[in-house]
Parts: C-alpha cells; sequence; structure tokens
C-alpha cells in the first residue's frame, strides 16, 4: 500500500490544474490545513476520513461459458444484469493506522450522516476527533451536533478537491478489489460482501504514505502541465 496515495494524489493534482481556469483564493489554506493534519497530527488526537460511497448497486449478472474450436470452454460474466437495489457505504478512515469504520445506511441525507457520526463517537469514547469532509451540503450547518460533541473537529478540503481526503483512495481500493465484476443476489447479499472485505482489509491496513510535506498556490493560467 505504501505510495499509493502519493500517486493517487499526483495524478488528480494533475488533472485538477489543467481542467480548473480559476482556483478559489482560499484553496491553498484548507488544502495546507488537511495536509497539515496528515504530517503532524495534533496531540492526543485521531484524524478521520469520512466521506460516502452512494448508490452501490446490488447487480446480478449473468453468467455462460464460451467454447472455442479446440474444445476449451472460458466462463465468466456477461454483460446482463438484474437489479436488485442499491446501499450507500458511510466509511471513517483512520488516516494514523489506515483502518477503517463503516456504516450502511439506505439514503446520504443529514440524518444518516449524523448517525454514522454517532456511531464513530461510540467507537472513539475518550479521544479527540479531527475529521475531514469534503463540501457536500449534509456536512455543513451541523452546529448543534458539533455542540453536543466538543471533542469533535470538522475541516473541509476546498471546493472541488475532495480527492485530498485520504478515503476517496480507500474507496477506490473497495471497487477495485471487491466490487468490479461481482454478482449479488440482494442488497443483503451485498452489505455482507462489502463487511467481508472491511474485515480483511483491516487485518493488514497500513496508513497511506502521504510524503508532500508543504502546499503552495500556483498560477495555472497560461503554464503547460510540465511547468506545474
Amino acid at each position: 500500500m505504501e505510495g499509493f496515495f502519493e500517486v493517487f494524489a499526483t495524478t488528480v493534482i494533475a488533472f485538477f490544474f489543467t481542467r480548473l481556469k480559476l482556483i478559489r483564493p482560499d484553496f491553498a489554506a484548507k488544502a495546507a490545513e488537511v495536509v497539515g493534519l496528515y504530517m503532524a497530527p495534533p496531540k492526543n488526537a485521531i484524524v478521520l476520513c469520512v466521506d460516502e460511497k452512494p448508490s452501490i448497486q446490488a447487480l446480478e449478472r449473468a453468467q455462460g461459458y464460451l467454447k472455442l474450436p479446440n474444445g476449451r470452454a472460458l466462463t465468466g460474466h456477461s454483460h446482463d444484469y438484474k437489479r436488485h437495489g442499491t446501499s450507500t457505504l458511510f466509511a471513517a478512515f483512520n488516516v494514523a493506522t489506515g483502518k477503517v469504520k463503516a456504516a450502511h445506511k439506505k439514503r446520504r441525507r443529514r440524518k444518516e450522516f449524523l448517525d454514522f457520526m454517532d456511531e464513530v463517537v461510540a467507537a472513539y469514547p475518550r479521544s479527540r476527533l479531527e475529521v475531514i469532509l469534503d463540501n457536500l451540503n449534509t456536512h455543513k450547518k451541523n452546529e448543534q451536533w458539533l455542540a453536543r460533541h466538543p471533542k469533535v473537529t470538522f475541516h473541509y478540503t476546498p471546493t472541488r478537491a475532495s480527492w485530498l481526503n485520504q478515503v476517496e483512495a480507500w474507496f477506490s481500493i473497495l471497487q477495485g478489489q471487491s466490487l468490479t465484476g461481482a454478482s449479488f443476489t440482494s442488497v443483503e447479499q451485498l452489505r455482507e460482501h462489502i463487511d467481508a472485505f472491511i474485515d480483511t482489509y483491516n487485518e493488514n491496513a497500513e496508513p497511506f504514505a502521504w510524503t508532500k510535506s508543504k502546499v503552495h498556490q500556483r498560477r495555472v493560467k497560461g503554464r503547460r502541465v510540465s511547468e506545474l
């Protein structure tokens, strides 16, 4: 896993700077705040990256085989499938350990988000939590909940920079190693499959290796990618 997030971040950063015409004035400050939590987390605090993977489909894929002229047969899935519903996965990635706490919900409203955060707080009852989130509207304007949980602080990635949230890299791992091409006959089976993957993943979890220590805001207009 070492170096995975560095490659992931470098790739997305190149895409971001080539596509975005105007960078918000507060981009560098907000990015530095998030990176600072990765590089030098506060003492006696746990840094968690939280987000949702919405509408994961329970697809039952048709299976079959193709007989070759030499008599051998290839088995696999066809492009035909049957839909059995969807599920939303909420996940909290522990930056220090690489372990993931997750929960399945039917929807991704503010209620589900705060219910999940209640579960996260219960999992770390004596710890101060520094939580990194993107700018989804349900992640903001939760002052009443935060007032009831004074040991929790929310930090937001810059606008259009949710890729700074390390849980996004973990979602890519989940998709690539567990969900792509898989077949499920029900939402319950899908959830059990994800839970089994998380249990196995956590047994050998390691933190992502973040190596960039500084964030600089650079002028983009009129420059090539090679100059960034």
